[in-house]
């Protein structure tokens, strides 16, 4: 009894390491929506059914202030971090074309088209992280954040 206690014990132990590994976030690269440092993963806050991860103790009080002003940037973020999925062309709601993808700022992207991923490849900082990742993008995109 003991010995089957034991190898159930480690089997769940295994598993719950197991989850927790894929659970992790990487962070790496990953920069903050408020002041553009690098971020902490004890500075995060919710965001769109995932986490936005921030650089100190100060930001997260300025993110939920004006989450609005933040938006793309941490969709942006979720993205990044792999917390959220593509499922559409984020500028026309159209069918992803793999051949079409691009990286923005550590974020793989899809587009439906080369006019669409050439109008995202002219927009630059900012400009291009509002167009791809900011509300309306992120609605026509059908980014889901989960598992």
């Amino acid at each position: 009894m003991k010995r089957t206690t034991s190898v159930l014990a480690l089997v769940a132990g295994s598993f719950l390491l197991s989850s927790l590994a894929m659970a992790a976030v990487k962070l790496d690269g990953i920069k903050c929506p408020v002041s553009g440092k690098d971020v902490k993963e004890e500075n995060a806050v919710d965001f769109g059914g995932g986490k936005v991860y921030l650089c100190c103790g100060g930001c997260p009080d300025a993110f939920k202030k004006d989450t609005a002003k933040f938006a793309a940037k941490g969709n942006h973020q979720l993205l990044a971090t792999g917390q959220a999925k593509q499922a559409k062309c984020p500028l026309s709601g159209g069918d992803l074309n793999k051949d079409t993808e691009i990286t923005i700022a550590g974020a793989k992207v899809q587009f439906c088209c080369n006019n669409c991923k050439g109008k995202a490849e002219k927009a630059k900082g900012d400009e291009q992280v509002n167009l791809v990742f900011g509300a309306d993008a992120w609605k026509k995109g059908g980014f889901k954040v989960g598992k």
